[in-house]
């Protein structure tokens, strides 16, 4: 009895080893399988990834940049895609520019002219032995220096209906010169302060288009949520874009202006000399008056300026 009971106490004892194994084995057979399934899971991720790129790619990643970009970044397709408040400043500056040119060549083929006229009057009058000559040689000749010419002898006839004395008329015509030449010089300066006006305003002009531009960028951005600067670039370049605009407006309208300015006060110099010219005739023939006239080289007689006023 002793071998069968010392038998079973060894089967017994060997069953209650072995049963933990196959407990702890049932977790390790089942490991492999759910490995295998997370690896053939990952293999399928992958493959469906690369068979569609953009699908891995998140919802706001792959927003369309490139729609919300302007096909055109030149600056015809930069105004196109402007607000109509920035339009209408450009245009309004672009007619800015074209009435500054066109006053250039308007004012430059007047003041051309009327310098050119001036000139040849003063070369006649420096040539001039008396006023009758060189009234009777001017015949031809126009501009504001003939307008100086017969207010000379307008002066000149109205004294000779009564007594005068020479400084009396000195005065006199120099004061009726004075008056024409002021006159002739605020002529010359019409449409100089056009080009004064562009000059100092395009430039603010265009500021005001590329402040309106930048805030409707900014409420752009504020309402699309996206601060990439490939989308808020092309708003901006457009904002500026009106600045730009101010300043080819206002460059060439002060440069200009400044060029009209030198030159006026040339063509003033001139009148100045012709009026100079022409008191120097006068007084020179009111000395010759009160003496004896004498036969000049031809043999002929100088004729006196009041005589020749009367007619």
């Amino acid at each position: 009895m002793r071998p069968l009971t010392l038998l079973s106490t060894l089967l017994l004892s060997l069953l209650l080893s072995t049963a933990p194994l196959a407990q702890d084995a049932e977790p390790a057979a089942t490991e492999p399988a759910s490995n295998a399934e997370l690896s053939v899971t990952a293999e399928d991720s992958a493959g469906a990834v690369a068979a569609d790129p953009l699908s891995a790619v998140e919802p706001e990643a792959a927003s369309p940049l490139g729609a919300a970009l302007p096909e055109d970044l030149s600056p015809w397709g930069m105004y196109l895609a402007a607000d109509w408040v920035v339009k209408g400043v450009m245009i309004g500056l672009l007619l800015a520019s074209l009435l500054t040119w066109s006053v250039w060549v308007g004012k430059l083929i007047q003041l051309t002219q009327a310098r050119r006229r001036a000139n040849r009057l003063l070369h006649l009058l420096v040539e001039s032995e008396h006023f009758a000559y060189a009234r009777q040689q001017s015949k031809d000749q126009r501009g504001a220096g003939m307008d100086l010419l017969q207010a000379t002898a307008h002066e000149l006839a109205l004294s000779a209906r009564g007594p005068a004395s020479d400084e009396g008329i000195k005065e006199r015509i120099g004061a009726r010169l004075d008056r024409v030449q002021v006159h002739a010089g605020s002529q010359m300066n019409k449409g100089t302060g056009i080009l004064a006006t562009i000059g100092s305003v395009a430039p603010f002009v265009g500021l005001f288009g590329t402040v309106w531009g930048i805030m409707n960028s900014f409420i752009g951005i504020a309402q699309s949520q996206n601060t990439n600067l490939a989308v808020v670039a092309p708003g901006i370049a457009e904002a500026l874009l009106a600045t730009a605009f101010g300043l080819v407006a206002a460059i060439p309208a002060v440069v200009i202006y400044n060029h009209f300015a030198r030159a006026i006060n040339g063509y003033r110099a001139q009148l100045g000399d012709i009026a100079t010219a022409l008191l120097t005739l006068v007084s020179r023939d009111l000395d010759r008056q009160h003496g004896t006239d004498k036969p000049d080289a031809d043999g002929l007689h100088t004729v006196r300026p009041i005589s020749m006023g009367r007619h």
